[in-house]
């Protein structure tokens, strides 16, 4: 699989969904307190015969305030993307023990797509609640900080 069957023009978002998505805030939370957040986000991809790609990404979020005992506010939301990737058969490959291999150069552009799409998503599901602050790092930043 060379790298440059990758053609960003063949792939399409075909459906997308926010199958959850709440927010945790006590009632008397005191957001000048936050000193930070941690978060966790996960990516799993499934495959099907049709060149459709679902792309399945999860963002837990949680304030940290500087009273440690304090109830912080949380949020978690879930996505759900599907992706037409017309070259699909040249990008991946069934092995015999029915798992996919995936070219590199395409598991990284769905999940930079998959990624940047829900951070723009969740900096307004975020606006007017206690995590108005926290905003997914840009994907560069990642990467770098891994590197590192």
């Amino acid at each position: 699989m060379s790298a440059n069957l990758l053609q960003p023009e063949k792939i399409e978002i075909v459906d997308f969904k926010i199958i959850k998505g709440q927010i945790n805030s006590p009632f008397d939370f005191e957001e000048e307190k936050i000193q930070s957040h941690n978060f966790n986000v996960n990516f799993e991809l499934g495959f099907n015969p049709e060149k459709l790609i679902k792309a399945d990404f999860s963002v837990n979020v949680a304030s940290k305030s500087e009273k440690e005992d304090s109830e912080e506010a949380i949020g978690a939301f879930s996505f759900v993307y599907v992706f037409h990737v017309d070259n699909n058969e040249k990008l991946t490959k069934l092995e015999e023990d029915n798992v996919v291999t995936i070219h590199p150069a395409l598991g990284n552009a769905l999940a930079a797509i998959t990624y940047s799409t829900s951070r723009g998503i969740l900096m307004t599901r975020f606006q007017g609640t206690a995590l108005h602050n926290f905003i997914l790092p840009d994907i560069s930043d990642l990467y770098t900080n891994e590197v590192n």
